[in-house]
């Protein structure tokens, strides 16, 4: 169990909420380990085996409180919300910002993106020595970011952002150590061509269903984007805040499975039309340790309270809706200092 601002993250699996007059209380082995008032709670997300009684969830209706629910996982499953939700006003406010002004989060949400691949560019110069190529990478990200303060349009934004993408991957191979054996050569999907796109895709699409919960969970419509476009079947708020993690997440995720060993050249299959796939033994390794980072805990750079990784994609929803609410002057994207 852990309370951010106004939301309780319930991931204790057996959990049991109940109320108490004018008060939650939460069960864990049948002896109560918190009991809050509920006007200091606005969100409840329960992932997993946590059982809710039906007074409580009546309360929360009552009291204008989102109970939420997702899989252990963080999958998004549902949510009970009481009538005076206010909902309605917050998927409004993100229309009206996104159709009359997305500029400043799509500013924010790719300046985090490229601070975050370059540190990861960086990591490898502090721990391995110089390298030209992997420095003048930095230099050209540098150059991104200085180009991205005086963006004022969402094409520039955009321009900028492939840019600096393609900059960052045209050096990602002098990240990988050679005697792995994998090769990279550029960033390929639909379908990835090598092992370490098919690595890299497939954990950016379990990340992306992460967040689209997590944004639902908040009342957020994950379709309507600010710096990605509208298209039928994509969430584009989703991507959005998916840009944020990449590098942190993802990339060193993969570079680190690679370069401990612990995923291997042999853990994946090549199909007759060039699509590379990763075996089952391989897909199970990378399923346990998405777990295992998630469980991981760093200080938030935005509300400096010690949080469970897994947890990062709802916080950064919550900080979301409540910069469009107008609670918080601008949004404040992940960033670790």
């Amino acid at each position: 169990m852990r309370k951010l601002q106004n939301t309780l993250y319930i991931t204790t699996q057996g959990s049991y909420l109940h109320k108490e007059r004018e008060t939650l209380v939460v069960e864990q082995d049948r002896k109560k380990v918190a009991q809050l008032p509920v006007h200091s709670i606005g969100h409840i997300f329960c992932f997993g085996n946590v059982l809710v009684s039906p007074f409580l969830m009546g309360f929360c209706g009552e009291n204008n409180v989102n109970l939420a629910f997702f899989t252990e996982t963080g999958r998004y499953l549902g949510r009970l919300q009481g009538r005076q939700s206010g909902n309605v006003l917050l998927r409004r406010a993100q229309y009206r910002i996104s159709e009359q002004n997305p500029i400043p989060i799509a500013r924010n949400i790719i300046a985090a993106k490229i601070q975050s691949a370059k540190r990861v560019l960086q990591r490898r110069l502090r721990n391995h020595g110089e390298h030209e190529e992997v420095q003048a990478a930095v230099m050209a990200l540098n150059f991104s970011l200085q180009q991205l303060k005086r963006a004022e349009n969402l094409d520039l934004i955009r321009g900028i952002e492939g840019d600096a993408a393609a900059r960052y991957f045209g050096v990602f191979q002098h990240l990988l150590a050679e005697k792995n054996g994998f090769g990279f050569d550029g960033r390929n999907r639909r379908p990835p061509r090598d092992g370490v796109n098919a690595l890299l895709s497939f954990l950016y699409s379990i990340l992306g269903k992460d967040i689209s919960g997590a944004l639902q969970g908040v009342g957020l419509d994950p379709q309507v984007g600010f710096l990605h476009a509208d298209r039928p079947g994509r969430d584009s708020l989703a991507q959005d805040l998916l840009e944020e993690f990449r590098a942190w997440w993802v990339d060193r995720m993969v570079l680190s499975l690679i370069n401990r060993g612990q995923i291997k050249p042999q853990d994946f299959v090549t199909e007759v039309g060039g699509a590379v796939n990763m075996k089952p033994e391989a897909r199970r390794l990378l399923f346990q340790s998405l777990q295992a980072k998630k469980q991981e805990k760093i200080v938030h750079p935005f509300l400096q309270e010690e949080v469970e990784i897994g947890l990062l994609p709802y916080i950064q929803a919550m900080l979301l809706a409540r910069h469009l609410r107008g609670d918080l002057a601008e949004y404040p994207p992940f960033l670790m200092r």
